[in-house]
């Protein structure tokens, strides 16, 4: 017989968080990223990385203070993620291999502008039309190149991580855009629901902030053109908001059964409740203007977690301060938790790191359970001219004490995929 205080309403095992580790561009590390973010520090800055010249946006947040050996996505995003997993890992008091399964959010992978030129540059002249693909092939079998190899393999991340951390079976590499670090979690916590792992380690990473990134963003009008100064771009829930800040960074998640946490002594961060995701099918980078998906994915969180609207004391917001999204996710939580969306405080995180895209629901799980082990709600800066239309309670640029015991954090991605997770203190 099962014992009750280790499964849910619904009879599943509660799965808890026992480490975790996080990078963005405000630092390395919990410790450095929660007091910058509590203090109201952005880490939005210039761009160093390339030229920026002829570009119309030219602020970042990179991560430009780990060692990469080349300069491509791949290397940074593997970099972060080790960085982090090894950061959760020490958190949890596990060492050795992990003998866990890992699932990773990751972004799409393609060759650098600049390595598609080499490439070109090295590959036999052409003798028909269209034998481009021919040609690279046969430079490439004349000199191979591993590092560009690796490079555009969509699973290397997942596959350097379980070699160097242990974990268990195939590694699982996904990308459902914006949301993409949410869905890692979720695969992880309905491992262990169904009894498959007593752990999992999940982590969610992304290094692809490149000119190429910018240009195709700025196609959609979705980026920030408000560039100077740097930190104020970022400003979600705002009447002049005018899109989003690209971003980089990472965060690494150890789950496990709360069962097995507890028999070998370690100590639960929080623990993840309710799992909710729905697909938009309205547009390839807009969301549905009645916001239904978002409000069905809300519900189905909750609902997961055997929670109504009451129980939730925080939302950390996708609040990404693009004009659309901000008044969509403002409009989808109002339809779910009515006037009582008043009285939550409702912070977004983008404000100060910028749109960490791939690994943003993670990096919000992570500051989403700080803030409940804390009792701090990190604020959402350079709130100075409130949109009249948004009445919502956003910690205008100074952090707040508070003790929630239960948190909603959303995640919209483009393409239409919505995830939300709601996290709790305790198991009860």
């Amino acid at each position: 017989m099962s014992d009750n205080r280790f499964t849910d309403h619904l009879g599943r095992p509660i799965v808890a968080v026992t480490g975790m580790g996080v990078i963005t561009s405000l630092g390395q590390g919990l410790d450095d990223n929660w007091s910058a973010l509590t203090s109201g520090t952005s880490g939005i800055h210039k761009i160093t990385r390339f030229p920026t010249e002829g570009l119309s946006t030219r602020i970042s947040g990179t991560v430009d203070f780990i060692k990469v050996p080349a300069e491509n996505s791949v290397e940074r995003s593997f970099a972060f993620a080790r960085e982090t997993t090894a950061e959760a890992l020490a958190q949890a008091g596990l060492s050795g291999d992990f003998d866990g399964p890992l699932f990773l959010a990751a972004p799409p992978v393609e060759p650098e502008w600049s390595d598609r030129f080499a490439l070109a540059d090295r590959a036999p002249p052409s003798t028909q039309q269209g034998d481009a693909y021919d040609r690279f092939l046969t430079a490439m079998r004349e000199r191979p190149d591993p590092v560009f190899l690796e490079a555009v393999q969509f699973g290397s991340i997942s596959e350097r991580l379980a070699d160097k951390f242990g974990t268990r079976g195939l590694p699982v590499t996904l990308s459902t855009a914006c949301a993409s670090g949410a869905t890692a979690i979720q695969l992880g916590v309905e491992a262990i629901r169904q009894g498959r792992t007593d752990k999992a380690l999940v982590a969610a990473t992304d290094g692809s902030v490149s000119v190429e990134a910018l240009v195709r963003f700025s196609l959609l009008s979705a980026l920030s053109t408000q560039n100077d100064p740097p930190e104020k771009a970022s400003k979600p829930f705002s009447k002049d908001r005018d899109g989003f800040v690209i971003a980089e960074g990472a965060a690494t998640l150890v789950l496990e059964s709360l069962q097995s946490a507890i028999a070998r002594g370690a100590k639960v961060l929080g623990i993840v409740k309710g799992l909710g995701e729905k697909a938009d099918h309205f547009h390839r980078t807009r969301s549905s203007p009645d916001g239904g998906p978002a409000i069905a994915t809300i519900r189905a969180a909750l609902e997961d977690a055997g929670m109504d609207e009451s129980g939730i004391g925080y939302i950390n917001a996708h609040g990404t301060s693009t004009p659309e999204n901000d008044k969509m996710e403002y409009s989808s939580m109002l339809a779910v938790f009515g006037e009582g969306l008043k009285g939550i405080p409702v912070s977004s995180n983008n404000s100060m790191i910028g749109h960490t895209l791939t690994a943003a629901g993670a990096v919000e799980a992570v500051f989403s359970i700080q803030t409940m082990l804390t009792g701090t709600l990190p604020p959402t800066i350079n709130y100075t001219n409130p949109d009249p239309t948004i009445e919502l309670d956003v910690v205008p640029n100074v952090k707040r004490d508070g003790a929630p015991r239960a948190v909603l954090s959303n995640s919209f991605g483009f393409g239409g995929q919505n995830a939300s997770l709601v996290m709790t203190l305790e198991p009860a």
